[in-house]
């Protein structure tokens, strides 16, 4: 039996919304938008350009950056724009505009078919990079940088937890392309030369347990963990500290205690990329909410619009009060419908008044109950007082600020119905802008020196 983690919540999960919903592949879109800027890192520059005809999983982006990921074509067509558009974490990014020529044919050579078993680990890792597969639970860390990490590990945790309320489409992957996803997992313990690996699913899902138990018999070292049912359980740490009981130290990452996190759908792309040479075109996303006509689980290819996907879905039964992309708990709330699925993005989600109304706020209580939420054993409150008074040093020095997963926990449990959350986004970047200008005033002065 595994044990849990300090803190959590059990929020109102809406699942039932879409958890019964089979995925389902719409039609081609007659226009995809796709941004540079879809991982953690550098954003891609365009290496096409207008009136280029192009073919789905060619290449239209790179770097010269280490940390990026590379981004290619989602169905075949010409490339109509390249310039601003909506985005879902940053309001806007250079994006490629592809319309669509109705074909939607392969680039040449593409897909392949390899026999993983007999490939070299170096050639897995660059068919996982020209794939440009990243982080799928919403991370978007570049897959290929973390499965080299810079430290022995011995032991492979899939995160197939899907904590956050609504979002169903790890779910379906599990019961429905169990296949895919355990190919990935085979791929994965290759790659880093792990014998112990564990999928993590949270309790409240007992056929995606089952399914995975019968699924995983013969793979050696592969153990289904089914994790009681709290929120974030998904997060690494926790994930990590209640399989393993091993802390990643605060500032740390999960190799320094020997683990490597992958979400289920990354394990699948990982599959998708290696064995068939097929890039991060498409995935699975979830829309859903009670402002949803038809909830469903969708195949969505990268850089269709949101309008188009709840369009699929029957559109609004009323006007939403809130557009989220992901999750209720960590999503980001969005002001257009003009922007496009990327390969991050596990959730659409349309939420009425009735679900999203947070009353109004008020001075903080101490209360104390954000404390006892907060997974990571930080003080939510002052955290929060902190950066209301732009005492950010503070916050970052004396209170663990960047230890902070920013899961929502304190915000949800807050009767003063603060924006706890909110206010240490607020503070890690008056922090991080801060850093950043302290380290170009350090190179000025460096050089001025010279």
């Amino acid at each position: 039996m595994f044990k849990s983690f300090l803190g959590g919540i059990h929020p109102r999960d809406g699942k039932q919304y879409a958890m019964d919903k089979a995925i389902e592949t719409p039609p081609l879109p007659a226009e995809v938008v796709i941004p540079m800027g879809q991982h953690i890192g550098a954003p891609c520059t365009p290496v096409v350009k207008v009136g280029d005809h192009v073919k789905r999983g060619q290449l239209i982006g790179t770097s010269e950056a280490f940390m990026h990921a590379d981004i290619h074509a989602s169905l075949s067509g010409d490339v109509v724009k390249i310039d601003k558009m909506p985005h879902s974490g940053s309001v806007t990014c250079t994006a490629v505009v592809i319309k669509s020529d109705g074909l939607d044919e392969w680039a040449d050579g593409l897909p392949v078919q390899r026999d993983w078993k007999s490939m070299e680990k170096e050639d897995i890792l660059a068919a996982i990079q020209q794939a440009g597969v990243v982080g799928m639970g919403g991370a978007t860390f570049p897959a290929h940088i973390k499965l080299k990490p810079a430290k022995p590990i011995d032991v492979l945790i899939i995160n197939g937890a899907e904590c956050e309320p609504y979002l169903t489409a790890d779910y379906r992957l599990m019961l429905e392309e169990t296949e895919r996803l355990v190919t990935g997992v085979q791929i994965l313990q290759k790659l880093l030369g792990v014998k112990k690996c564990f999928i993590g699913i949270e309790n409240n899902k007992p056929k995606a347990i089952e399914t995975l138990q019968k699924a995983f018999q013969g793979v050696e070292g592969a153990e289904v963990a089914a994790l009681k049912t709290k929120y974030p359980q998904g997060a690494e740490k926790m994930l990590i500290k209640v399989i393993t009981g091993r802390e990643v130290p605060c500032g740390g990452l999960p190799m320094d205690v020997g683990a490597v996190v992958q979400n289920t759908g990354t394990a699948a792309a990982i599959a998708d990329a290696v064995v068939r040479g097929i890039p991060l075109t498409e995935r699975i996303t979830t829309v859903s909410g009670d402002a949803i006509r038809e909830p469903k689980n969708l195949r969505l290819r990268i850089g269709t619009t949101y309008r188009e996907a709840i369009g699929y879905c029957g559109g609004f039964k009323e006007t939403p009060d809130k557009l989220l992309a992901g999750g209720p708990m960590m999503g980001m709330a969005q002001f257009s419908l003009d922007v496009p699925v990327m390969k991050g993005s596990s959730g659409i989600l349309g939420l009425t008044k009735k679900v999203t109304e947070h009353g109004p706020e008020s001075p903080c209580i101490r209360c104390g109950r954000c404390v006892q939420a907060c997974p990571m054993g930080l003080i939510p409150s002052m955290l929060s007082i902190l950066s209301e008074r732009k005492d950010f040093a503070s916050a970052k020095d004396d209170y663990g600020l960047f230890n902070c997963v920013e899961c929502g926990c304190c915000t949800y449990t807050c009767p003063a119905k603060r924006n706890i959350v909110q206010y240490i986004k607020q503070a890690k970047a008056e922090c991080k802008a801060q850093m950043a200008r302290d380290k170009a005033k350090a190179v000025k002065k460096q050089e001025a020196g010279k």
